[in-house]
């Protein structure tokens, strides 16, 4: 079965329950299935752009052809950034993306992939972010009404809170050393001082989040679909957007838009 890797979907249930969406086929595989057994595809050397479907010798930020990378809105730095939203100044790549993806309600979030951080999402997909990092744990705290006011905030927070995942300490299924709780209620009171945009979110519930992994790995080995095309394994895990087999792990999400013939 031969298809194009898109980021795997996910439902929130204990464990997360992961499918990997064949669109050619328009089928579904349940990858928390092969859990335990032995899993294999191979990269056949074609990668297609997830956005308009031209065939590119390199995919950039996560499956889009450098024409795409460089004219749409969702691929701008402003999304990595969102405190450099231009959207005021009239040059937004696409307004009416803008409108529809940046000026929503946003929630600014703390999470826990291995040490406590801050992060922004939108508020109707705040889960499915916290899944894709993954986090053990995770609370929103703060709600804006755009991307740009998330952004402001993320950036006055980052004197208290890191905000990139320790991508390697995660997949080891790490836990921080300090209380989510805790830190929730002391960043808080920080917030409550502060200047900012938005509301205080004081009644968010922590949420625990339980990933189908069989065994967390001791040492990190990634697996490279560029230099060798076979992955062949046994599927211990899946995390994030991670599959953890018994010699390696992969970034499903990193090659969106490649080729691959699911062999098993």
């Amino acid at each position: 079965m031969q298809f194009h890797v898109k980021k795997m979907k996910t439902q929130y249930s204990s464990p997360i329950q992961y499918q990997l969406v064949n669109e050619e086929e328009k089928v579904e595989i349940n990858i928390n299935e092969y859990l335990g057994k032995k899993l294999s595809f191979k990269y056949l050397g074609s990668i297609h752009c997830v956005n308009c479907g031209r065939e590119t010798k390199k995919s950039f930020q996560n499956g889009y052809c450098y024409p795409c990378f460089q004219t749409l809105a969702e691929t701008d730095m402003c999304i990595m950034k969102p405190e450099l939203c231009h959207f005021d100044k009239g040059t937004c790549r696409d307004e009416e993306f803008g409108k529809k993806h940046c000026f929503i309600p946003h929630v600014v979030y703390l999470s826990d992939t291995s040490s406590i951080k801050v992060g922004i999402t939108r508020e109707f997909q705040k889960v499915t972010r916290w899944i894709d990092q993954g986090a053990n744990q995770a609370v929103a705290v703060w709600r804006v009404q755009s991307r740009k006011d998330a952004g402001t905030v993320e950036v006055f927070l980052k004197d208290y809170l890191g905000d990139k995942t320790n991508w390697r300490n995660m997949l080891k299924g790490l836990s921080a050393d300090e209380d989510l709780d805790f830190k929730r209620d002391e960043i808080l009171e920080i917030l409550e001082d502060a200047d900012l945009p938005g509301e205080m979110l004081d009644e968010e519930e922590v949420l625990d989040i339980e990933y189908p992994v069989l065994q967390y790995p001791e040492k990190i080995k990634s697996l490279n679909l560029e230099k060798e095309a076979l992955v062949e394994g046994t599927l211990e895990g899946i995390k994030g957007q991670y599959l953890i087999f018994d010699n390696g792990v992969i970034n499903m999400r990193k090659y969106a838009g490649y080729l691959i013939d699911w062999i098993s």
